[in-house]
């Protein structure tokens, strides 16, 4: 949350606590899971035909509490409520399943799921830190394949249209070959009227497969370690913080009982 529990005043204080606390915490996840099963259960013909309206009864209710939830938080944090990415996101996913209760997006409730578990959070916050280098890496991957795919185009092309009449054809076989998927069958045809072709798959898969992709993977993998580093030092001066705070009572406390010594002998 954007202002720290202890920072609130009177009952929005002392819900914020209840709402934060472990056990409510859990119970969220809890009626998220159940939440996701019931939703899964809607999909299946017997199952509705039989316990079709209990179901769907303990979806609309589990839909109510949270939306009393969402009430609840924004009456504690109010404006600051907004300026929290994950509150945001609880929010939209929360309305977007309200307005359509029992269509396809009811299922966006699950999601809540992402924002209720730290470390699926942290997860998804690295996922999202990752998108600009991501980006790059992106970038790279289609000038490579773009590359190819004219290569492909021009040297296969008069034997194989099937897989590389057009650039469009040959740019979506290469990216199959990519995912390593038939890449072997499709090589082994090329190579039969090609002997050499094995040079120019070998030279894609490689540059492809084994470099792009496992760049693109470090670099996700980089951003997570980045963002939990991030999540712990800001742990570590929360209770840095906490712990000055509560040698600051204690001084004042001990000067306090001093303070009450003294003055009787000076009467």
């Amino acid at each position: 949350m954007s202002a720290p529990v202890g920072t609130l005043p009177g009952w929005r204080g002392s819900l914020a606590r209840r709402i934060e606390s472990p056990r409510a915490q859990a119970a969220l996840i809890a009626l998220i899971l159940v939440n996701a099963v019931i939703l899964g259960l809607e999909t299946s013909e017997p199952v509705m035909t039989q316990w079709g309206a209990a179901l769907v009864a303990t979806d609309r209710a589990i839909l109510a509490l949270f939306v009393v939830e969402i009430g609840l938080r924004l009456a504690v944090w109010r404006g600051s409520f907004f300026r929290d990415p994950w509150s945001v996101f609880d929010f939209v996913v929360v309305g977007i399943a309200l307005l359509s209760a029992t269509g396809a997006l009811a299922v966006l409730r699950v999601l809540r799921l992402v924002s209720a578990v730290p470390s699926m959070r942290r997860v998804a916050a690295g996922l999202l830190a990752a998108i600009p280098g991501l980006g790059s890496v992106i970038g790279i991957i289609t000038l490579i394949l773009y590359v190819f795919a004219v290569i492909a185009t021009k040297l296969f092309a008069e034997r194989f249209p099937q897989w590389f009449g057009t650039l469009g054809e040959s740019a979506y076989t290469l990216f199959q070959i990519m995912t390593l998927e038939g890449w072997a069958d499709i090589a082994r045809s090329a190579m039969a009227v090609y002997p050499l072709a094995w040079l120019f798959f070998v030279a894609f898969i490689l540059v492809s497969t084994f470099t792009l992709l496992n760049l693109f993977i470090a670099v996700v993998v980089t951003s997570m370690q980045t963002e939990h580093a991030r999540e712990f030092e800001a742990e570590r001066a929360r209770r840095a913080g906490r712990g000055r705070l509560a040698a600051r009572a204690r001084r004042a406390a001990r000067g306090s009982a001093r303070a009450a010594r003294v003055a009787p002998r000076a009467r």
